[in-house]
């Protein structure tokens, strides 16, 4: 029987405590300069006690940004809004095309399935400025210029490519004797699919619908050409943090933590279907 002396015990608790400060401090310094002003952060040397302020949360709230030397008007809630939309309609449109797709790929083997499969993982690869003009030039044409349509639509190309191979992957991993167990009972394809297949891969989908939300909800290059101010997301109206005064680490700071607050909440309520989907199935809760 192995047995783990005290010294090793100290130190292995000394060694997880500081991975955990290396990985934890960024956020704990962003959460403080939040609540500091712009003469605070940029104080020399740097210090972790400060009078806290709310003005950076309430100008974020209000619309109303205030510096040293101007007031500006943003829309930070508008923008944390379009996110939060089209982040959710992407993967929900993403997940019915998707979720069949992987189910063909997994179960139905034919002539050019792999090269099509890889082709559409390919899409994740290519930088989003080769396909920026053509795609600017064809919704200028179709009418989807700076349309929350337009933006869900092009979001596949992020969200698509990784819903079909997580969730395909975890089809793959499902015994196929199990459906067709089901079949030869009289059922048809259709309620294997709804009643065996998609309960079996529940975690798998889970775990490809939260990356695929992050993904999105963090896209940057799509939403700055493709929509002006009324429908960009979060991440492209932060740029109005960047002043004529100079940048406003503390609306900055602000902005971020109520930005990753979605998906951070989203990730601890689904971390089970993560881990589960992810591990393809190995690790059970």
């Amino acid at each position: 029987m192995n047995t783990i002396s005290p010294f090793e015990t100290v130190l292995r608790g000394i060694a997880i405590t500081l991975v955990i400060l290396f990985f934890m401090f960024p956020i704990f310094w962003i959460v403080l300069m939040s609540f500091q002003t712009n003469a605070t952060i940029l104080q020399v040397p740097p210090s972790i006690f400060f009078e806290p302020t709310l003005q950076n949360y309430r100008g974020l709230i209000t619309g109303q940004l205030v510096t040293d030397t101007s007031s500006l008007e943003i829309r930070f809630m508008s923008n944390l809004f379009n996110s939060l939309f089209l982040s959710t309609a992407s993967v929900a449109v993403g997940l019915m095309l998707g979720v069949p797709a992987a189910y063909a790929f997994a179960r139905l083997k034919f002539r050019g399935s792999e090269d099509i499969a890889f082709t559409l993982l390919s899409f994740r690869f290519a930088p989003p400025l080769l396909v920026l003009l053509p795609l600017t030039i064809y919704f200028q044409q179709l009418g989807l210029a700076n349309t929350y349509g337009g933006l869900i639509w092009v979001y596949q190309l992020i969200v698509l490519p990784l819903i079909l191979w997580i969730v395909r992957g975890y089809f793959e991993d499902i015994p196929a004797d199990i459906e067709y167990a089901y079949r030869i009972a009289g059922h048809r394809w259709w309620t294997t699919f709804r009643k065996i297949a998609l309960p079996l891969a529940g975690p798998g989908i889970a775990a490809a619908a939260l990356l695929a939300f992050i993904f999105a909800w963090n896209n940057f290059v799509f939403a700055l050409v493709l929509a002006s101010a009324d429908k960009q997301p979060v991440t492209v109206g932060a740029l109005a943090f960047i002043t004529a005064s100079g940048v406003q680490y503390g609306q900055i700071a602000a902005g971020i933590i109520l930005s990753i607050a979605p998906t951070f909440a989203l990730a601890l309520y689904a971390q089970r279907y993560l881990v589960e989907g992810l591990s393809l199935g190995a690790v059970k809760g």
